[in-house]
């Protein structure tokens, strides 16, 4: 698979040409709704078996070799070369692919009442992909009972492609995370109690196998009472023959105090079967333009993670979406920014002829444009580029898998990669 950043002057067709691939595929592969029009800077997924690499200059085959991880004389010789030839700035050398590790992929899915046709689809055209799907949410009350989420027949179509359906229970109150609400449950044992027998009953029913708690803004004191309340669950589901797992918030140390002080990552490593890195967010509504999953930070906290818990148990956690930020941008007094997909992303650069740039250090696209009032806009998301850089980082840390927030916004360059990097393991 190649991922190719469009020029000036480029079209689909000239660019089809290099590869020896049909525009017609390589529109298809980025479900480019015009593909007569690009933007400078867009990312392309061109679907092809390996890659190329165009030699540049001061590079030798030993350092292109070691730059994709195979043989310099396997290099050589599928291209033709002696070990000895001088390279010539602009050679295109074939690179083939390479054996891919195995990793569990985790997506979760917010359906919405009634549960749309579109909804349906999208599950049904990504569980091949998928390990867990994770049915957002169902919400703890403070007695111990449930509020469930609409999900027709997500479950059935999950199973039926070896995927695990996963339980996802949350401490969402008023449409908020609510501290008070999970303090309340962690201090009495009888709703606690009634909440564990609750959400068996519907594993059972549904045909949940992982009950995976995200519980979110807790107050940092409740640190230990969260842990407690965790090892509670685990007890009692194992016996009932289920999984648990937990979102965990991105930290780089064992601090107590801040969001995300309640979460303990060595605790958590040693109750859970897995927990999911919410690694994404440095970019949010309300802050100033910046890239949401800067690769920089994303690395610190799985580092982190992996040297206080078992690599096994860690999935790193990755947006599927970008904002769209209006100025004056926050926080000094603007809107917060709109959620886009990736792919509306592209369209919307491409609609204002904006040039896609590229930051290197955090590993995110963005652009900026005017809209028809005047304001101006900046909009960082995700491409091929920066989603490559995150399996990279798989790769190097060894972690269990990924873990999308969420189902739902279009990004087709990311399945694409995923399944081109990895084999997904199927649990069930």
């Amino acid at each position: 698979m190649q991922i190719h950043v469009v020029q000036g002057g480029q079209s689909l067709y000239g660019i089809s040409q290099a590869y020896g691939v049909s525009y017609q595929t390589i529109a298809q592969a980025n479900e480019l709704s015009d593909p007569s029009r690009l933007v400078i800077g867009q990312a392309l997924v061109i679907p092809i078996v390996g890659r190329f690499h165009w030699v540049q200059s001061g590079q030798s085959l030993d350092i292109i070799a070691r730059m994709y991880g195979i043989s310099v004389n396997e290099l050589a010789q599928i291209n033709g070369l002696q070990l000895t030839s001088p390279l010539q700035v602009g050679l295109r050398l074939y690179i083939p692919p390479q054996p891919k590790p195995t990793i569990d992929a985790l997506i979760y899915v917010e359906p919405r009442d009634p549960v749309s046709q579109t909804m349906i689809n999208d599950v049904t055209n990504t569980v091949d992909s998928l390990t867990f799907l994770a049915m957002f949410s169902y919400r703890a009350n403070r007695n111990g009972s449930l509020d469930a989420p609409p999900i027709a027949n997500i479950p059935e179509i999950a199973a039926s492609s070896g995927v695990i359906n996963t339980l996802v229970v949350s401490n969402l109150e008023e449409f908020q995370f609510s501290a008070d609400l999970a303090n309340a449950l962690f201090n009495d044992e009888s709703a606690q109690n009634q909440l564990f027998r609750n959400l068996i009953q519907i594993a059972n029913e549904v045909g949940y196998k992982d009950i995976h708690f995200d519980f979110e803004l807790l107050n940092p004191e409740d640190r230990e009472l969260y842990n407690n309340f965790l090892r509670k669950a685990r007890d009692q589901f194992k016996a009932a023959g289920l999984m648990i797992s937990t979102a965990i918030g991105p930290k780089t140390n064992n601090a107590t105090t801040g969001i995300f002080g309640a979460h303990d990552y060595v605790a958590q490593g040693n109750i859970l079967d897995f927990t999911a890195l919410m690694t994404y967010e440095w970019g949010y509504m309300q802050s100033a333009p910046q890239a949401i999953s800067p690769i920089g930070p994303v690395r610190d906290v799985l580092e982190y993670a992996t040297s206080v818990m078992p690599p096994s148990k860690i999935f790193m956690g990755q947006n599927l979406y970008g904002y769209d930020w209006s100025a004056p941008f926050p926080p000094e007094g603007g809107a917060p920014a709109k959620a886009v997909s990736p792919q509306r992303a592209v369209e919307i650069a491409i609609e204002r002829n904006a040039q896609i740039e590229y930051d290197y250090q955090a590993q995110a696209p963005f652009f900026r444009y005017f809209d028809d009032g005047g304001a101006l806009h900046e909009v960082w998301f995700e491409d091929a580029r920066s989603i490559q850089a995150k399996f990279n980082l798989i790769k190097q840390t060894g972690v269990r898998g990924i873990m999308y927030w969420k189902l739902g916004l279009s990004f087709p360059q990311n399945w694409l990669l995923l399944t081109d990097n990895f084999n997904i393991r199927k649990r069930a």
